[in-house]
């Protein structure tokens, strides 16, 4: 009895065809790189992991991000939400540290400049007409919340003229606001709270290298927090999301995170 095969077997077991045409030695599926597991549910989109990676390494690593995007063109295009909607691409990831051979290689490689990323190569001709066919358009924050301004800084001496510019213009360099917040307030609000019985179900508050309040869930990235006033906040780049602490004899008991579309409560554990 001829065992039956599966129909991934069949198509691994068979030459490929073209136009009808059996082409003798063309790979097949059994002879290229399989997965472990089977085919991941999420392909033919990109691989989360590797698009995290680029956008994550486009802030400072060109010669990996050389590796992961010259097999790959099309991840010169990539974007990555780092938290509550905080969209960054490599490109703009580039453009905000001022990393100009890797924003000029994503350019390369198919990336689509920006304001942002014009600004920071001091291409300040492309900026004046940005704005005057958008009057107020320097006003829109990037990545992070990080403004226009600090993008055409981190350019250096090559963006120097679009500084002066952005500087004359005025706007380019609204801030979010971050209140004062009491050393004692801080203290009170850092710890673990916790609103499940799984791995991640929990959100670590602490100070980030910047010396900033931040919210990060088990396993995830940090996201710095912006003091709005009486112990509410929001996350950097997610202004339409609200942060707020109960504190209870001097201790925050819960924190609870306000999303347009729903609300988590975690409890400090």
């Amino acid at each position: 009895m001829i065992p039956a095969l599966s129909r991934r077997a069949l198509l691994a077991a068979t030459p490929v065809a073209l136009g009808g045409v059996l082409l003798e030695g063309a790979p097949t599926l059994a002879t290229r790189p399989a997965w472990d597991e089977g085919v991941p549910d999420a392909y033919p989109t990109q691989d989360p992991e590797i698009v995290r990676e680029v956008v994550g390494k486009s802030h400072f690593d060109l010669d990996r991000v050389r590796a992961l995007v010259e097999p790959r063109p099309e991840l010169a295009r990539a974007a990555w939400d780092w938290g509550f909607g905080d969209w960054e691409t490599a490109l703009g990831a580039a453009s905000h540290t001022g990393r100009r051979e890797i924003a000029e290689y994503l350019v390369e490689k198919g990336a689509r400049p920006d304001l942002f990323t014009f600004a920071m190569l001091g291409h300040v001709d492309v900026v004046r007409a940005l704005v005057a066919a958008q009057p107020g358009i320097q006003r829109l924050p990037g990545p992070h919340g990080i403004t226009l301004l600090a993008h055409a800084q981190a350019g250096g001496e090559r963006a120097r003229e679009t500084v002066a510019f952005l500087e004359r213009l005025g706007g380019a360099d609204a801030r979010p606001v971050d209140l004062p917040l009491d050393e004692a307030v801080r203290r009170e609000l850092l710890g673990r709270y916790v609103f499940g019985a799984g791995e991640r179900d929990r959100f670590e508050v602490d100070v980030d290298r910047n010396d900033q309040l931040s919210l990060c869930r088990a396993g995830g990235v940090s996201r710095a927090l912006f003091h709005r006033g009486d112990r509410e906040f929001h996350p950097a780049g997610a202004p339409s999301v609200s942060v707020r602490f109960a504190p209870v004899n001097g201790v925050a008991r819960e924190l609870e995170i306000h999303n347009p579309e729903l609300v988590l409560r975690a409890a400090r554990s």
